[in-house]
């Protein structure tokens, strides 16, 4: 699902470097909030997407590796 959204009209231009980097922190503290409260759904939703790289019984080695 994206969502489309209005930067234009949602970040005006004229913005102080001081206003500019006080939004940039709320931004990322509201996303990691939100990371650290829905993490294992996050997990759950990427993990069909990653790669296995590792032998199960020997994780030291890489699979295909001999």
């Amino acid at each position: 699902m994206i969502i489309q959204i209005d930067t234009d009209s949602l970040f005006p231009d004229g913005l102080s470097d001081e206003a500019a980097s006080s939004i940039a922190d709320v931004l990322f503290d509201i996303a990691t909030q939100w990371e650290n409260a829905h993490y294992h759904q996050i997990r759950q939703h990427h993990k069909p997407q990653q790669t296995d790289l590792f032998e199960s019984l020997q994780p030291w080695r890489k699979k295909g590796a001999q």
